[in-house]
């Protein structure tokens, strides 16, 4: 930060001369008196402010304040005990541990089983499947599927057919059928989250190439070296869909604080209807994933009280047919 919230008395260390064209840290590691509001924060939010570590500096700006936020991932697909584990617990430290089967999981039965073959008591166990004692990162897909010579989700739903059939006069089962279930997979993945929730840019709104780096074999070529963010401002496009979902998808989850909530509970599974609810927090999640029927008057078990429909992957706000009526008290 610069010197304007350090108060109008005068001393030393924000005299001009000491502060220009220097930088000094003050109130390192947990000394600040706002580190009790911060870590109180984290604990809201998912846990971990007991690990919380701020170090502020002086910096030559006149008003404003920059920061740096960091905290240690655990990239490791063994399933080695002990890296989300505190060190004084035994452990190794790391603030979170990647879920790292769960993108694995997604392309594996986009790869290898039809729709009608979805199990969805095996979905909610692999993403469900981590240790109590560790904070998680759960993501649909990341960077790898992004980068030349791999898939992202939305091209291995609609592979050849997003090139000419993602604009609105399009109509195309391919088309309708991935719309519905990119935003289905990535719902399902934040809300069964262990502790944070992570997505490679552009992925949200199903960006619809790959990104590949200058290098010898593209010639040294930036052509694809890039993000186009212009697709989900085009009027006529359905990319503005999948980034509105995905920011009220988001907006949903924060504001209700889902993650602060350790472990969904389970609901209902149905594999024959391919039906899965589930509850966490204050909200109950249900997916149908079934591709060939609609359910009405479906029942399932919950506390006594009344609901109302948050979130609809199926409005026609996000691209989709517009069969629930959004505005029931059930």
């Amino acid at each position: 930060s610069g010197v304007s919230g350090a108060g109008r008395k005068p001393s030393l260390k924000t005299h001009y001369v000491e502060v220009n064209e220097n930088f000094s840290p003050y109130n390192i590691g947990r000394k600040h008196r706002h580190v009790a509001e911060m870590a109180q924060t984290i604990d809201d939010l998912g846990g971990g402010g007991d690990r919380l570590i701020f170090s502020p500096h002086l910096v030559p700006v006149s008003r404003g304040m920059l920061s740096t936020v960091y905290v240690t991932l655990a990239e490791e697909m063994s399933g080695m005990p002990g890296l989300g584990v505190p060190q004084e617990s035994g452990g190794f430290g790391f603030d979170y541990r990647m879920a790292m089967g769960t993108p694995d999981y997604w392309i594996k039965i986009l790869k290898e089983k039809s729709d009608e073959q979805w199990n969805v008591s095996e979905i909610y166990y692999e993403l469900t499947r981590r240790r109590d004692d560790e904070l998680t990162v759960g993501y649909a897909e990341s960077h790898d599927q992004a980068l030349v010579g791999d898939k992202t989700i939305i091209f291995r739903l609609m592979d050849k057919d997003m090139y000419d059939s993602m604009n609105l006069g399009s109509n195309s089962i391919v088309i309708e059928r991935g719309v519905a279930l990119h935003k289905m997979l990535r719902l399902i993945t934040l809300a069964t989250s262990g502790g944070g929730y992570l997505n490679f840019m552009g992925n949200e709104f199903g960006h619809p190439e790959w990104i590949d780096f200058p290098r010898e074999g593209n010639n040294w070529s930036y052509k694809y070296a890039r993000r186009q963010w212009s697709l989900v401002d085009h009027p006529d496009l359905r990319y503005k869909f999948l980034s509105r979902f995905d920011q009220d998808m988001i907006h949903l989850c924060r504001d209700e604080k889902i993650l602060t909530h350790k472990w969904p509970y389970l609901l209902l599974e149905n594999p024959g209807d391919q039906v899965l609810v589930f509850g966490r927090g204050n909200l109950v999640f249900v997916f149908n994933f079934n591709p060939v029927k609609s359910f009405c008057d479906y029942g399932f078990p919950v506390d006594p009280g009344k609901f109302q429909i948050r979130l609809n992957t199926d409005s026609v706000n996000y691209g989709g047919q517009g069969l629930v009526d959004a505005d029931m008290t059930y």
